[in-house]
């Protein structure tokens, strides 16, 4: 029989991965006004809102990455800290079974998923006790994507396009500030940060990731830190990266900054990278009966994305879109050389999905299926199987530039035409689309509703023994839409961003705080 807490609990990661919560809504929605409707920027906020509808209304996972599940619970003294992790553990294997959460905890050591988000070390769970009678429990989900942008650095230093950091304020704001433009996009921006000043390696980066726990509205009650959120959430987003760094108005949507004694030796800026889908929730639970008492932030429900997102309606007629270029796959030679960055595509027949454990695999193996015009997708879906066979429950992008080592050389061997991804890729895979005549399209991070509503069919798999994120999914879509954004003739709009947010980085290179 299943506890009462392991209920609430199931409750819990059910919310945080389908619902996400009205203050967090309230800033995307700011940030839609803030933005021309019209550019690439705008356009993937509003695929963005309308992503975060789908999610609530099919209570199904906003994005597909289930990061690494970390919960803080607050106890009464006495209780039975054992039972609730282990409880914990059961709700979220649960959660992984039902479809809300994608497998997602791998062995290190030989690449095996375990397949029920269960390991040593996942999830984490730290455990308080205080002088209350009601247990407080919360849980972020923050995807690898983000968690791959996080930075630590030691002051003094040399902060690139600002100079030197030293040990003040003023060189903290520059730490932070960097942080912001070293993510680019690919932390699906617009996103959050969370700042620890202080404390050793690792409980400066512990204080960063407290920090996203706080309200997205709050004020910190520290007035030096106040100004210095402040300031960072204005100067970030004069860099121009924009949503998904395609370049925009909005780059950064909060900014939560905490410190912490140090070492007279050590002076550490931990920053802890969130992406736009900000999933995190909380309950304070009855201590004795374990029932859920209240939700600890404002239910995503109480602020609707639905007239945020009106473009798919009677807006969409005012809004002057970018055209819209559909192919079927697989794809030409000739269809991709006719292609330039700024096109929206949009894509009919066979995709098939790609991540780091197949480019590894297929540098030195043969392909299983003809992949000459084929399209890649650098996706790790979360899938449910029932008597019908697979189904899609969320397939937005991963973050491309870790098949940077290997992306050309498969292009170029297997004759594939066009990447689907996240956030870019480098040099190696540009001079690759040049040669071979291939393309890099981007998709909005994040957005796997949106995504898998474009998946009819699951027409087969390959790999399964690399896991459900890892394996090759051969997908049959209709409307997949996604934005060029490294195209056959040597152009990048990720390398453009880059170099324009670099020179904007340079002007905040006088002091500010001293």
């Amino acid at each position: 029989m299943i506890s009462a807490f392991e209920q609430s609990m199931y409750k819990l990661i059910v919310e945080t991965s389908t619902n996400l919560p009205a203050d967090v809504r309230r800033t995307i929605a700011a940030a839609r006004e803030a933005e021309d409707r019209a550019t690439r920027a705008g356009l993937s906020l509003s695929t963005i809102a309308l992503n975060i509808e789908m999610a609530e209304s099919n209570v199904s996972p906003i994005c597909q990455d289930t990061g690494m599940p970390t919960f803080v619970v607050h106890t009464p003294v006495g209780a039975n800290q054992i039972i609730m992790k282990q409880e914990i553990k059961n709700a979220i294997a649960r959660a992984t079974k039902d479809g809300k959460l994608r497998t997602n905890s791998v062995d290190s050591l030989t690449g095996s998923n375990t397949g029920d988000n269960l390991g040593p070390g996942t999830p984490v769970i730290h455990f308080e006790q205080w002088e209350r009678d009601e247990i407080d429990v919360r849980l972020i989900l923050k995807g690898g994507g983000c968690e791959n942008k996080n930075i630590q650095y030691s002051l003094p230093c040399e902060i690139e396009g600002l100079g030197k950091a030293g040990r003040d304020l003023d060189g903290i704001r520059k730490c932070v500030l960097h942080s912001v433009y070293q993510a680019q996009g690919q932390g699906c921006s617009a996103g959050f940060i969370g700042v620890g000043i202080g404390g050793d390696r690792t409980t400066g980066y512990e204080l960063a990731k407290q920090q996203l726990f706080r309200q997205v509205e709050d004020v910190n009650p520290i007035p030096e830190l106040q100004q210095l959120e402040e300031y960072i959430l204005d100067k970030a987003n004069q860099l121009g990266i924009g949503t998904m760094g395609f370049g925009g108005n909005v780059t950064l949507l909060g900014c939560k900054v905490g410190v912490n004694n140090r070492l007279p030796a050590s002076f550490f800026v931990s920053v802890a990278y969130n992406c736009w889908a900000y999933r995190r929730q909380g309950v304070l639970l009855d201590g004795s009966t374990h029932e859920i008492e209240s939700w600890i932030y404002e239910g995503g429900s109480a602020v609707s994305m639905a007239e945020a997102a009106v473009d798919s309606s009677e807006e969409a007629a005012e809004v002057a879109k970018p055209k819209e270029i559909v192919l079927q796959m697989p794809l030409s030679e000739e269809d991709v050389r006719a292609l330039k960055v700024g096109d929206v595509v949009i894509l009919n027949g066979e995709m098939h999905t790609g991540r780091d454990a197949l480019h590894k695999h297929l540098m030195d193996h043969d392909a299983p299926i003809d992949l000459n015009g084929g399209v890649i997708y650098h996706c790790g879906p979360v899938m449910l199987k029932d008597d019908a066979g697979w189904h899609v429950k969320g397939a937005g992008p991963t973050t491309s530039i870790r098949e940077e080592p290997y992306q050309g050389d498969i292009m170029k061997k297997f004759g594939l035409r066009a990447v689907i991804g996240k956030g870019g890729m480098g040099p190696k895979t540009l001079a690759a689309l040049q040669e071979h005549g291939g393309v890099y399209l981007n998709a909005v991070g994040g957005a796997a509703q949106y995504y898998a509503e474009c998946i009819k069919n699951v027409n087969g798999v390959d790999f399964s023994e690399f896991g459900i994120p890892e394996a090759m999914w051969h997908l049959q879509v209709e409307g997949f839409a996604a934005i060029v954004t490294m195209d056959s003739h040597g152009n990048s709009l990720h390398a453009d961003v880059d170099k324009d947010s670099k020179e904007k980085l340079a002007q905040f290179k006088d002091p500010v705080f001293v």
